[in-house]
């Protein structure tokens, strides 16, 4: 299969990514753009702080691939691993869903 630089969706092409944990391609808008802020890995959904940026998809089996194979800390070209908490936490939220607190 060649590589393309663009996945194809209808008439348009989205930038392609490779997440970090489960290593496949998918579209940019479906991964997480991650930045290292001070030893400590800081999600940045908009896209907009500078420095080395890596994707992965929002989930927690993603998050446990890449720390189980040291891929942030070559992602990012770190002397140690990075702080993953808000990290985690973030993609936590993500999966438990919003809290609306209202109940009917």
């Amino acid at each position: 299969m060649p590589r393309r630089a663009r996945l194809d969706s209808g008439d348009r092409k989205t930038p392609v990514r490779t997440c970090v944990g489960c290593r496949s391609r998918a579209a940019k808008s479906d991964l997480l753009r991650l930045v290292v802020v001070e030893d400590v890995i800081v999600p940045d959904p908009n896209g907009r702080l500078p420095g080395r940026g890596a994707s992965i998809h929002p989930s927690s089996r993603c998050l446990e691939l890449a720390e189980r194979r040291r891929a942030f800390t070559r992602a990012f070209r770190l002397a140690r691993p990075p702080d993953t908490t808000r990290l985690r936490t973030r993609i936590t939220a993500s999966e438990d869903g919003p809290a609306t607190g209202m109940s009917r």
